[in-house]
């Protein structure tokens, strides 16, 4: 018996615009990613091809690890690291047949697709890549985690826990399936309001730590369970619009113009010159005209931007218990 992660057309399920603006919307499938989105580096290349988790027998103690590594470190080693921009996975350990895996959910097409649009001559709004997924794979690669993370044995689960996790895995899988880079809240306060929550690596580690709680596993880490954030800070949002009611009347074309004019600043593959010119570009429309064109949900809308702006931090999320 196994547990896999379906790929079929997909069903929005409803919801409102109030809570749009706090909750990632779930969808009823996962569709097909489009062919025009193409990864950089191959999406889970060592998982199942379809897309399997192994079945354990119900009397197998399974050890449970905390996994934590700087983006891209496969690359750039500890650079992001000193940044505090890091990518979260959990290990898991048969004691049984001795065999480990890994599972982690990151973008289908890399960040920088999930994160800003492409400009297409063939569609009047801007095209997204922004699809993210579980991969599920054999092996701890040890050195990854280790050499400028974490790698931290924080509890046990039975194998019948483990087979349980494995099938909620499926269903959050197939009805969350997008990738939100941004948090964005009214300040930095404790206090603050949080107008729309990412949706990205950790949310997934932290969902999959409170399923295991509910489940009934006892975690516990020697160590500060932080993790990465990036923050957007806004006053209330305006909701705009879906990409019909924008890009499909000519009543809003100034709008249409404007948010295709922001996002031009974040086009890939620019040339060392154009990216300096961009990153001004990017300056004066964040900084100087406070605006930020959010696309949450398949909605557009407008952040009116105050300070600090934008912000990356390292904060603590204890473990569930």
């Amino acid at each position: 018996m196994e547990s896999k992660f379906g790929r079929s057309p997909t069903g929005l399920t409803q919801s409102s615009v109030f809570l749009c603006w706090r909750i990632h919307r779930r969808f009823d499938r996962r569709p097909d990613p489009d062919p025009y989105c193409q990864a950089l580096y191959t999406f889970c290349p060592t998982g199942d091809p379809d897309d399997r988790i192994p079945y354990m027998r119900d009397s197998d103690v399974i050890s449970v690890f905390r996994l934590q590594t700087p983006v891209w470190e496969f690359k750039y080693g500890d650079l992001l690291g000193k940044f505090h921009i890091m990518h979260d996975a959990i290990g898991f350990a048969s004691s049984e047949t001795g065999r480990n895996y890994t599972m982690e959910w990151y973008e289908l097409f890399q960040l920088g697709n999930c994160t800003f649009p492409h400009e297409r001559e063939d569609t009047a709004a801007p095209f997204w890549c922004n699809q993210g997924a579980a991969c599920f794979f054999e092996g701890i690669d040890d050195p990854h985690w280790q050499q400028n993370g974490t790698l931290e044995k924080v509890g046990e689960i039975s194998g019948e826990q483990f087979n349980d996790l494995a099938r909620w895995v499926q269903e959050d899988n197939e009805t969350g399936i997008y990738y939100e880079t941004w948090t964005v809240r009214s300040d930095p306060g404790a206090n603050s309001t949080t107008w729309f929550e990412s949706y990205d690596c950790s949310q997934f580690v932290h969902r999959t730590y409170r399923k295991m709680a509910e489940l009934g596993a006892k975690l516990s880490s020697k160590t500060r369970t932080n993790y990465t954030k990036i923050y957007l800070y806004s006053g209330e949002p305006t909701y705009l619009g879906d990409d019909n009611t924008i890009f499909g009347q000519s009543s809003m074309k100034t709008l249409a113009t404007d948010i295709k004019n922001f996002y031009h600043s974040f086009q890939p593959h620019q040339s060392m010159i154009q990216f300096f010119l961009s990153l001004m570009e990017v300056y004066k429309k964040v900084v100087l005209e406070k605006t930020f064109y959010l696309y949450y949900n398949f909605e557009y809308w407008h952040l009116p931007m105050k300070a600090p702006y934008i912000q990356i931090t390292y904060e603590e999320v204890p473990l569930p218990h």
